[in-house]
């Protein structure tokens, strides 16, 4: 999955390098075969083919565990290699060096389109699986999901979704008080991690479904049962269980600041998740598009389909880094940390992932402190198209 090739060197200099734990520096990174050989600090630092620029910040590349679309692709429209590739490519400009392309809500027809491109897709780099958010969900909390179309998955639903489960790291999002429990028992029985959303459980449901191995929560706060001094909800049980990560759309249209503070303190950085839910428009600048027949307007930042209802997110990471740090009043180092470690972690990816450490896969992210990304790197291959020292 890296875009490397096996003889490839590259030692990258930077002022500050964030590790996946601490920011130090000035320093440089060796890479050999793609991944990190050797980080050195401080004393004199042998001159690098690549120097960033004063002030720019080399951190782990980004993981994105909910993008639905960008570059003017929505993964339901185009559900191929080709989708996947404009997609990736729109949201490695902003930092993302790992995602999961997300379908939403769709016939059965285009869960296995996906799934027949699905394994191709995995070549592309900075792909590392899918993410399903539904079709099994709870139309009471169905947000932009397309009513007609929700559904527990019946034998055919079931082969495709699970064909997933060899697929990368990939996740299926469900709302656990409308499926049989075995469901989530066989979904989990093939490799595939289970996140819960767009549901109105209780928080007594929620916590049976993380019994059973439930270990996600989509974008917290919405589409969910909300906390009650009577009837905890969703979110409560979502916020209250350590064992749960749980991804949050930090743009302040979808959670206000205050609730975003709130799930920081009762999360915390090693279990709160930055993740976009974008959709087409991001890398564009166009306004408008089409989702299941409806057109969805982008004004004031803000995604929304004819009735007013937020469709996705009009987001990228590196904007989620720094609106958690301006809306959190978190520091730098916990919000790179929840895009990076945190994901990996959730993935099970965070021996591989979310750190500058020997031995780790060289995904990594370049920003200036305006939050601009001067490059990206999966493996030795930058965005720039650096690759070897020769």
């Amino acid at each position: 999955m890296g875009d490397c090739s096996s003889s490839d060197v590259l030692t990258i200099a930077a002022p500050q390098i964030f590790d996946g734990i601490a920011m130090r520096g000035p320093g440089s990174v060796r890479i050999l075969n793609g991944r990190i050989e050797s980080i050195a600090f401080g004393g004199a630092q042998p001159r690098a083919p690549i120097e960033l620029p004063s002030g720019a910040i080399l951190a782990p590349g980004f993981i994105d565990i909910q993008v639905n679309g960008g570059g003017g692709v929505l993964l339901n429209e185009q559900p191929t290699e080709a989708g996947v590739r404009c997609i990736v490519a729109a949201h490695r400009k902003a930092g993302t060096t790992g995602c999961l392309p997300t379908l939403i809500t769709d016939r059965s027809e285009v869960i296995e389109r996906l799934a027949a491109a699905a394994q191709a897709c995995l070549g592309i780099p900075g792909v590392l699986g899918f993410h399903l958010e539904g079709p099994a969900l709870n139309r009471a909390r169905k947000g932009i999901h397309p009513e007609a179309e929700i559904r527990v998955p019946d034998r055919r639903d079931l082969a495709a979704i699970k064909s997933f489960g060899g697929c990368g790291r990939s996740v299926v999002t469900l709302a656990p008080e409308c499926v049989p429990a075995a469901m989530i028992d066989e979904l989990i029985g093939v490799g595939l991690r289970i996140a819960a959303g767009h549901s109105d459980a209780t928080a007594a449901e929620i916590r049976l479904a993380v019994d059973r191995g439930v270990s996600g929560v989509t974008h917290l706060f919405n589409a969910m049962s909300q906390l009650h001094a009577r009837e905890p909800g969703f979110v409560g049980a979502a916020l209250g269980d350590d064992r749960l990560f749980a991804g949050i759309i930090c743009d302040g249209i979808h959670v206000d600041p205050a609730c975003l503070r709130v799930a920081f303190r009762c999360k915390g950085r090693d279990r709160l998740m930055l993740v976009t839910d974008a959709m087409p428009l991001a890398g564009t600048s166009d306004r408008q598009f089409m989702l299941h027949g409806r057109q969805i307007t982008l004004h004031e930042n803000r995604l929304t389909g004819p009735d007013g209802t937020l469709a996705g997110a009009h987001l990228t990471m590196i904007e989620a880094v720094r609106n958690a740090v301006a809306m959190l009043g978190i520091s730098l180092v916990d919000a790179l940390i929840m895009a990076s470690r945190t994901p990996a972690a959730f993935l099970g990816l965070d021996s591989e992932l979310g750190r500058i450490a020997p031995g780790y896969r060289a995904d990594l992210v370049a920003f200036n402190p305006n939050f601009e990304v001067v490059d990206t790197w999966i493996g030795s291959v930058g965005s720039m198209g650096e690759a070897s020292e020769g």
